[in-house]
């Protein structure tokens, strides 16, 4: 009978909130008055999520530029150190920081919803939970990272660079720690709305890494090793500046109570929706980096990787707008159906939409004005400008399309459907996307431009899905099935209380 008595009082207000705030008033009111309030509710939701995408979108840009920065360092110290530095970023990539942030996106659905119920308590409890799971598989990965040029040389890779990515990649590990630790204050801080102190503080991180940089690799004598150190550093700063401001901040004082022993409770819980959120975004990221692998094995690889991986680097600086778009209505839709109110959340995911798709077309158009040029800011080459010039076209695209899947991976996010992502990511990369890839590239003789044609079939596909998945959605069931997961988080509460 309690347990009843607290469900019913937790569902009560958000009940009620839905009904009083998404009905625009009483059935008696004019349409003028129902159009005024629908404009109203668009041009608020606009700003609320300009205000959140803005400062994302700057912090995404900060925080991959620390490895951007450590790599243009080693680049001055030599091709081999380069080429090392190169291949243990991407073997880090692919084995560490892209698991890490799968998981660590699992707190975008509990500390989301959890803030939109007004359970602020609830979102510490979650930090802690994550980044005790997170601390705990980043063992692992340490050992991983630890023998990563023995792993790359069963790779075939070339002795020598292996030699070097593993030196690099072993003084890369305590960057791993820090990573994990740092995706859980962001989406702690991101799911509350406060955002510009993460802005703030990855931009004093980014200009110490600057100086640590060139203090470690060129005063210190330990050249490349200093670069993986001198990341190291500056995630650590960026962790110690995250966490000062969580204990200090009253921003923070009702979500952030102090360490609890119930950061101990429903771990196999969070697991449940961590585990599909890291294979939700490791399916996608590896299957980019499996594409730059492949173009080795075409007619001219120097120059097919070359290119990939110049085309690469474009699209994942440009992919940080999106990106920022879909941590934004990640959050904006989670806090929504957490506070029971499934339409707002529908408009959030209706808003950010028409974002991405205008977002796209901009960014595809400058594509293609800037693509007889942009070669040249990667190389003097003129087939390599000329190859780049014919990619762009494509770039254009895939990078329209990876917006779209991006924003609607956020709102996969928010709602908890990182499961569903998973399957749509697996059957979009690997069923359709890679083998399409292959098949252009190495059957029809289309070389590198055929790989990058198998992503984009890849992307169709998921957008495709991602849509039909958004449309179909019952937004009210959504709600009921986000306050049932505040629920199940709050009881464990109440009972030790």
């Amino acid at each position: 009978m309690e347990r009843e008595n607290q469900k019913a009082s937790l569902y009560s207000p958000l009940i009620h909130t839905s009904d009083e705030n998404e009905n625009g008033g009483s059935n008696g009111e004019g349409s003028v008055n129902e159009r005024s309030y629908c404009r109203k509710e668009i041009v608020e939701e606009v700003r609320k999520q300009v205000w959140l995408a803005g400062p994302l979108i700057t912090v995404s840009l900060l925080q991959y530029s620390l490895q951007a920065i450590s790599v243009m360092f080693v680049g001055h110290l030599g091709e081999l150190p380069l080429s090392g530095a190169s291949m243990a970023t991407s073997f880090a990539t692919v084995t560490g920081f892209s698991l890490l942030m799968g998981m660590a996106s699992a707190l975008d659905t509990f500390c989301g919803q959890s803030y939109g119920a007004k359970q602020y308590h609830l979102l510490g409890i979650h930090m802690q939970r994550a980044m005790l799971v997170l601390f705990i598989v980043s063992i692992p990965l340490a050992v991983v990272w630890e023998n990563t040029g023995e792993i790359l040389k069963a790779l075939g890779q070339d002795p020598e660079i292996s030699a070097e990515a593993g030196q690099y990649a072993r003084y890369m590990v305590p960057s791993l720690f820090a990573y994990g630790l740092l995706q859980c204050l962001n989406r702690f801080l991101q799911t509350q709305n406060i955002v510009f102190p993460m802005m703030l503080s990855s931009a004093i991180s980014t200009l110490i890494h600057v100086f640590v940089c060139w203090v470690m690799v060129f005063k210190s004598g330990l050249g490349s090793r200093g670069a993986a150190l001198a990341s190291a550093i500056s995630y650590w700063i960026n962790v110690l500046l995250m966490a000062f401001y969580v204990r200090f901040s009253s921003s923070c004082s009702a979500s952030w109570t102090g360490f609890s022993k119930e950061a101990l409770e429903n771990i196999i819980t969070f697991l449940r929706l961590a585990i599909p959120s890291a294979v939700m975004v490791c399916l996608e990221m590896w299957s980019f980096e499996l594409m730059v692998l492949l173009a080795g094995f075409l007619p001219n690889p120097q120059l097919e990787t070359s290119v990939l991986s110049i085309c690469l680097n474009t699209a994942a600086v440009f992919w940080m707008i999106p990106f920022g778009l879909s941590s934004a209505v990640s959050t904006r839709v989670s806090n929504e159906l957490g506070g029971g109110r499934p339409k707002t959340a529908r408009l959030a995911v209706l808003v950010v939409l028409v974002t991405a798709i205008t977002e796209g077309l901009l960014v595809g158009a400058v594509f293609i004005l800037i693509r007889n040029i942009w070669g040249y800011a990667y190389s003097n080459e003129v087939e390599v400008v000329k190859y780049i010039s014919n990619m762009m076209p494509i770039l254009a695209v895939s990078n329209f399309l990876d917006g779209l899947q991006c924003v609607l991976s956020g709102t996969a996010r928010g709602c908890g459907w990182q499961k569903i992502g998973a399957y749509v990511n697996l059957g979009s990369y690997y069923l359709i996307g890679l083998p399409f890839a292959v098949l252009l590239a190495f059957v029809f003789n289309v070389g590198g431009k055929g790989l990058w044609l198998g992503i984009l079939c890849a992307l169709t596909v998921q957008v495709l899905s991602l849509c039909i998945i958004t449309i179909r959605t019952n937004w009210d069931h959504e709600a009921r099935k986000a306050t049932e997961r505040v629920y199940d988080s709050i009881i464990p509460v109440n009972v030790v209380s």
